[in-house]
């Protein structure tokens, strides 16, 4: 890789700085002004912009190969600075309420400015967006940031986006055409999953850093009750504790089996054999688990491997931390762990959470069948 003065590589950098604010806050997006005005007041903090840091600070070692080109403020020159690059400003920026449309301008702007890779920090919404500008014609790569990702134009991690970076730079990444899906937010919240297909960028692809597109569950209701059954023996062993029920139809089965009102995708708290609190957010679960015993009991998704970090952000941080890590039940179908032809991953946006979390867990497959997995 050449780092020449005048032959630095040009290098795109786009924030959408509200994606995934609705994640902690239980909103299960963060699409329109509306959905981020009602985070903000439920005390969302912003987290895209910390997201893409922790990418640049992984190519500081680049800075004189790089040439970075973005938008002003929060639309990436912020943490570009804050990361010790010089950023190469395209026009005048919108502060930190933007848009959609702000979005599809910077990507078109990055490639007339001659970008060889746009780096994005967003969620599903985000990649559309830039999809809408630049569709196959540029490379990406996708920093998660969202709350939503189930597109397969990501990297794990926001650290192996940086190495998405570096292995396109120095040619080993061949490029794939990789689709870019999003879902209906308002159906979304009535508990309705309907992903569509809105494009396809170019990614460059490096095996085990840059995530598969999500998955549906393929399990009959068989399977799934004797998963069920499994979690609910666990569950007999300790009646006493507080049991926070993640999303997903996998947990869902176990709230039917206790013939509870288990929402399918929001986070529930079951107590005593009764559902004592729906959809709740951060703040109330913290809240209703204080000073008690409390397990999280939580699925995988589907072709991604994600246990905490992929739609379900209400379990955060704080919370898996306050519930500690031997109280955390997970459960999946044996087709859906050897279908990741991997480990299952963690990306709570707190690097020493995710150190808690690593290493081998087990994982309730059956009434009766228990595997040990890695997770990482």
């Amino acid at each position: 890789m050449s780092e020449g003065r005048n032959s630095r590589h040009r290098i795109g950098l786009i924030v959408n700085p509200l994606a995934g604010i609705g994640g902690r806050v239980g909103l299960k997006g963060s699409d329109g002004i509306e959905i981020v005005e009602r985070a903000i007041a439920l005390g969302a903090v912003p987290a895209a912009g910390a997201r893409a840091a922790e990418s640049l600070s992984h190519l500081r070692d680049l800075r004189s190969a790089l040439r970075l080109g973005t938008y002003p403020a929060e639309m990436g020159a912020r943490v570009a600075r804050e990361t010790g690059f010089e950023p190469h400003l395209l026009c005048a920026g919108r502060g930190n309420r933007t848009t959609g449309e702000d979005t599809q301008r910077a990507a078109s702007d990055l490639r007339a400015w001659g970008a060889e890779l746009i780096l994005f920090a967003g969620g599903d919404g985000t990649a559309r967006d830039v999809t809408a500008s630049v569709a196959d014609t540029v490379p990406v790569i996708g920093i998660p940031a969202g709350v939503k990702i189930h597109s397969s134009v990501f990297a794990v991690t926001p650290r192996h986006a940086a190495d998405v970076v570096r292995e396109f730079l120095c040619g080993r990444a061949g490029l794939e055409d990789r689709e870019v899906l999003d879902i209906d937010e308002e159906l979304f919240r009535a508990g309705v999953v309907a992903p569509r297909l809105y494009g396809y960028l170019k990614v460059p692809c490096v095996r085990g850093i840059v995530q598969r597109a999500k998955s549906g569950s393929r399990s009959d209701p068989s399977t799934r009750r004797g998963m069920a059954f499994g979690v609910i023996d666990e569950m007999e062993r300790d009646r006493d504790a507080y049991y926070i029920l993640g999303p997903g139809s996998t947990v869902k089965a176990v709230g039917d089996e206790l013939q509870i009102d288990k929402t399918l995708l929001g986070v529930d708290l079951y107590h005593n054999g009764k559902l004592i609190g729906k959809d709740l957010n951060e703040a109330q679960l913290l809240k209703a688990v204080s000073g008690h015993r409390a397990k999280i009991v939580v699925t995988v998704i589907g072709g991604q491997g994600y246990v905490f970090g992929r739609g379900n952000q209400q379990l955060s941080p704080q919370v898996i931390q306050v519930v500690g890590r031997d109280n955390i039940i997970i459960v999946a179908t044996l087709d859906k762990l050897h279908a990741l032809d991997g480990p299952l991953r963690v990306d709570t946006g707190d690097s020493e959470c995710d150190r808690l979390l690593a290493g081998y867990v087990r994982v309730i497959t059956g009434e009766r069948e228990r595997v040990i997995w890695q997770v990482v």
